[in-house]
């Protein structure tokens, strides 16, 4: 059986392009997204390119929904080898103008998501001993935006997660990584979606020796 691809979050974007990297590298893929029914014509395009895929829906700001998708792909597909975490609520507002139950709302997709998603999978990946868990970061962490504040302290708040799960689980043959995004995604520029999903990919497979926890992709040539 091929090693699975969790991608939660999945869309026509970084999500695809991680599709892409990880299924043409030999991965069987599960793609978690809200409404899977929405991205039909490039999951077909992925199986008709010889990747293995199947979905499940999930709202991740739902802890027992995003459970139990993880739950049924593991099920259908054997234990989760990566684990990559893309959702984001990308809404936009300065701090004085965004309410406090939004914010809270859009941690719950930002942050608390992929505590959950984590979580999940570790066991399992800890009974197996090998597995990587890489999150997708953004320029905004490092870099606050005013006009973004809730994304720029949700990316905040998800690079402290991958920072201290990486220390937790620094003994184990367990990889924890983020590849922070330091510029706007978009195709057939440098920071094509593809060329990212393929910084994913370079992370997973990244020796130990000298590994580190964190990648900041300036862009791909």
């Amino acid at each position: 059986m091929k090693p699975l691809c969790i991608i939660v979050g999945f869309g026509t974007g970084v999500g695809l392009g991680m599709a892409r990297a990880f299924g043409n590298a030999g991965f069987q893929l599960g793609l978690i997204a809200r409404n899977p029914s929405k991205y039909a014509a490039v999951i077909t395009a992925l199986t008709e390119s010889g990747i293995e895929v199947a979905t499940a829906a999930a709202d991740v700001a739902h802890e027992p929904e995003l459970r139990a998708a993880i739950a049924k792909l593991q099920q259908a597909q054997g234990t989760a080898e990566v684990l990559l975490y893309n959702a984001v609520s990308p809404n936009f507002g300065k701090p004085t103008t965004i309410t406090p139950s939004q914010l809270t709302q859009d941690l719950a997709v930002n942050l608390v998501g992929a505590l959950v998603a984590v979580q999940a999978v570790l066991p399992d990946m800890k009974a197996s001993q090998r597995g990587s868990i890489l999150f997708t970061g953004g320029g905004w962490a490092h870099y606050p935006w005013d006009e973004a504040s809730s994304i720029s302290m949700g990316k905040a708040a998800l690079r402290s997660l991958a920072l201290t799960l990486a220390q937790e689980l620094s003994e184990t043959e367990i990889r924890v990584g983020m590849v922070s995004v330091m510029g706007q995604v978009a195709p057939d520029t440098a920071f094509d979606p593809d060329k990212i999903g393929e910084a994913f990919l370079a992370m997973h497979r990244q020796s130990t020796a000298g590994y580190e926890p964190e990648l900041l992709f300036q862009g791909a040539g």
